[in-house]
């Protein structure tokens, strides 16, 4: 029985959300875990505090396939990965999410090592972003896909995935809150004093945090990407806006749940409000994660669209969720768990594989159907 599993991740949100699924797969006796960690993300700041702070053992392979282009960046990771999984040979790759690492898979499918993918079948129908593309490719070549909602399986389904690799698991992002919030509230109490707002020049309730995945041209934000640093900024910031350098997740966390709100492009930002009690702006024109909008804990806004989203607007909206509460459909805290178990279960039955020909979902007999020649009524004539 193979129960080597290579787990590939590759930034920030990755390993928040992993970090609880990594550690049941560690603790696990049938599973050998290979934590792979390709280097989208490779400072301090943006990769090793989150190891330290959510408790994830250290990859096991770091790749350091970084590059100046998405294009540079997705060449690096299937270059550098493909020997490594050819060396190791798991019974699955594992990947999670919609950046370049995911394309990953590929390295994994030159060798028929089947792949897996958590997060799947979101869709934004927006093909302006890189990220649909990468997603949509990850799960056409998947053999397992984790969704987090029967909405989402369906979409799948409607693309023409096939609905017996499709698992609905629930979010793996209310998982990570309970275990590194709400099971520890009473760090982050202490944590928020007045020290920690005094240091940084913000007073507790009266500021909004935006935390941005993607540079733009105005907001209020703490950088989370390599190419957004304050050295780099081209337009003047007022006075009221502080940027700062990433920061670790219990800043980040101390820092959104004691804010007015969030404005922020990160999907994983807008689901982490949502399940915190947090009001937020989603600055996206469009999105795959409308069940923020469903719990109206988000407001919208459409940076290309002052017409419609006026600013004002947005802020009244957003301060009337303000002391609000609200209901998610997110999740109930053990969509690791239920990951971890079928991912054990596939090791031990030896059950990844979802591509071979008795397995598919549609009639493909005329791809392997005959010739159709008699070739005994031919020679007669």
């Amino acid at each position: 029985m193979n129960r080597k599993l290579a787990v590939i991740l590759g930034i920030r949100p990755d390993v928040i959300r992993a970090s609880v699924l990594l550690q049941l797969l560690h603790e696990s006796p049938e599973c050998d875990l290979h934590f792979i960690w390709t280097g989208q993300h490779y400072s301090d700041t943006l990769k090793d505090v989150f190891f330290r702070e959510l408790q994830v053992h250290r990859p096991d392979i770091e790749l350091n396939a970084g590059g100046e282009t998405d294009a540079a960046v997705v060449c690096n990771v299937i270059s550098k990965l493909a020997p490594v999984l050819q060396d190791l040979n798991p019974a699955a790759a594992v990947f999670l999410g919609d950046t370049n690492t995911v394309m990953g898979c590929i390295a994994a499918t030159q060798f028929n090592i089947p792949v897996v993918h958590i997060e799947g079948c979101m869709r934004s129908y927006d093909w302006r972003m890189p990220e649909e593309k990468y997603r949509t490719v990850t799960e056409h070549l998947s053999d397992v896909i984790y969704a987090y909602f029967e909405e989402y399986r369906q979409q799948g389904i409607r693309e023409g995935l096939n609905p017996a690799s499709i698992v609905v698991v629930g979010n793996l992002i209310v998982d990570v809150l309970e275990r590194y919030y709400f099971a520890r509230k009473s760090y982050y109490d202490a944590l928020a004093d007045e020290r920690f707002f005094a240091s940084r020049r913000i007073e507790r309730g009266n500021y909004w945090i935006s935390p941005h995945k993607r540079p733009v041209r105005s907001t209020f934000w703490p950088a989370t990407g390599p190419s957004v640093r304050c050295a780099r900024c081209r337009f003047a910031v007022p006075g009221n806006v502080i940027l700062v350098d990433p920061v670790g997740y219990d800043e980040i966390l101390a820092l959104i749940v004691n804010s007015r709100g969030v404005l922020t492009d990160s999907g994983t930002v807008v689901e982490e409000t949502c399940v915190l009690g947090v009001p937020s702006v989603q600055m996206r024109k469009s999105t795959e994660r409308p069940q923020v909008y469903d719990a109206r804990s988000s407001v919208k806004f459409d940076p290309a669209d002052a017409v419609q989203y006026l600013a004002r607007e947005v802020f009244r909206k957003l301060e009337s969720l303000r002391g609000g509460e609200w209901r998610h459909a997110l999740g109930d805290g053990k969509s690791s768990e239920r990951i971890a178990q079928d991912l054990l279960r596939r090791i031990k039955e030896d059950d990844f594989a979802r591509h071979r020909p008795a397995q598919y979902h549609l009639p493909i007999g005329r791809s392997y159907q005959g010739d159709g020649i008699d070739y005994n009524a031919n020679s007669s004539q």
